[in-house]
């Protein structure tokens, strides 16, 4: 028996390749299939099933394609209602792979329809546990996700549902049972996710807070205390899933359309359209196109055009590293942005040689920050991190306005002002200065390092907070 967890780093997200006898099972593919094709073609093997453990908030499933390609059944859990052939299984309903059995365990809670799989080997001896968003490791799957697509789904009721899921479905399973987990630490599917990916189902039985002993009241507390807004695209996803979706070969075609400078420049000033940088903020602030965003694709690029890009459908060219245009389109369509029409060929270099305007981003060290603070220069250090991390430690005197926030909260700074960005390291305050430069602020400057290099500096006063209530 072969089992191999297949991890994107990007969404923290799962998918699992499941081997016995010739046959094969993909749990929670992504959208791009084929590394499942090479998978199963290595082995000698075909892919028989395509189980999903729910309708995914976070990305776009590769369901579609997959069996498309393959010819496998789509497996649901009870009450799934798709809008494409899929098999909706039955609590408890035994799946042949091979010499082994995948049962399905309807676990609802995260979202009705949630499931896991239970992976039986051909002694009759429960092997593994695919959990989907039901178990992660040191956490359990938000209940407040699937009200965003159904109002009537209130996140109590369903965070009620996750915890008979639990007790009634998991919790008599055996202890040296492996867990294998939708989502590890970072997808925004839970809030206290370990970076751990597996884990004995015995050892979740002592440390997951979630699986200690308590009554229904305290779980629905204890699961529903700290949560944070989760990503506007999450119910458009869900919608994808459901409904169906572009066959990612067409997404590619589009996208991977080379413009000359010409071109480019042309189809920037139609206004439409969103310019996305996905080089590397350190090289996206030596010279950029003016009015581009920079979301880097060495980051958690996907999940940030998500929060930041309101509109799925927005038309998007883009400026990449030659050679990591398909990677690109690849990534963006991950969570459903399928509308990129082009992007800039030769890059920013070509740009440069074709004589456009392009501007830049001022970064300064600690050093040099501290030197122009006691020039009794007039500025301000906006910390673009997590209020989490802001309330953790910060600058003294920063005033904290989080990236997810900079749409709704860019008015009430001034455009006269001069500001420091920081974030922890310059990944996302460089996102968060090329937004404002895009929106006509223009004394805005970078502190290289971001946190890491204040603390590791210490030469700025930085508050500790001691004394924060948990989240749990």
């Amino acid at each position: 028996m072969i089992i191999e967890q297949i991890y994107t780093g990007c969404l923290a997200q799962g998918a699992y390749y499941i081997e016995n006898n010739g046959e094969v099972a993909i749990i929670d593919p992504m959208r791009e299939i084929k590394p499942y094709l090479d998978r199963a073609e290595r082995d000698g093997a075909s892919i028989k099933y395509i189980l999903e453990t729910h309708f995914h908030a976070d990305f776009v499933s590769g369901h579609l394609d997959l069996a498309k390609a393959t010819g496998a059944t789509i497996i649901y859990g009870p009450s799934a209602n798709p809008d494409f052939t899929a098999h909706v299984a039955t609590d408890g309903e035994q799946l042949p792979l091979g010499n082994c059995k995948l049962v399905v365990l309807h676990t609802p809670g995260h979202t009705m329809e949630s499931c896991c799989y239970l992976l039986r080997d051909e002694s009759g001896k429960d092997m593994a546990l695919f959990s989907g968003d039901t178990l992660f490791i040191n956490d359990v799957g938000r209940p407040d996700l699937a009200q965003k697509v159904n109002p009537d789904l209130k996140e109590e009721i369903l965070a009620g549902m996750l915890y008979d899921s639990l007790h009634q479905k998991l919790l008599p399973l055996a202890d040296d049972i492996i867990v294998y987990p939708g989502h590890g630490a970072g997808s925004a599917c839970g809030k206290n996710m370990s970076k751990e990916t597996t884990d004995t189902l015995g050892h979740q039985k002592q440390y997951n807070y979630a699986l200690q002993p308590m009554d229904k009241d305290t779980f629905i507390h204890k699961v529903l205390n700290g949560l944070t807004p989760p990503p506007g695209y999450f119910p458009k996803n869900v919608m994808m899933n459901i409904h169906g979706y572009e066959s990612l070969e067409e997404v590619l075609k589009r996208g991977l359309n080379p413009m000359t400078p010409d071109v480019f420049e042309t189809v920037m000033s139609e206004g439409s359209v969103l310019v996305i940088d996905t080089r590397d903020p350190q090289v996206f602030a030596k010279g950029f196109i003016p009015g581009s965003i920079n979301i880097g694709l060495n980051g958690e690029f996907a999940p940030w055009i998500g929060k930041l890009v309101k509109d799925i459908n927005q038309r998007i060219i883009f400026i990449a590293e030659p050679g990591r245009e398909e990677e690109v389109v690849i990534r963006l369509s991950r969570v459903g942005y399928d509308h990129a029409i082009g992007y800039l060929r030769g890059g920013y270099a070509a740009w440069r040689k074709y004589g456009f305007e392009t501007d830049k981003i001022t970064t300064v060290s600690v050093d040099q920050y501290l030197f122009r603070m006691n020039l009794n220069m007039k500025s301000t250090l906006i910390d673009v991190r997590r209020p989490s991390e802001y309330n953790s430690s910060h600058v003294l005197g920063a005033i904290n306005l989080p990236l997810e926030q900079v749409y709704e909260g860019h008015s009430q700074l001034n455009k006269d002002r001069i500001y420091y960005i920081c974030c922890v390291g310059g990944y996302r305050s460089m996102i968060f200065i090329s937004i404002l430069r895009k929106l006509g602020y223009t004394n805005l400057i970078d502190m290289k390092g971001g946190f890491k290099a204040v603390q590791e500096s210490k030469l700025i006063a930085v508050s500790e907070f001691v004394a924060q209530e948990s989240m749990l």
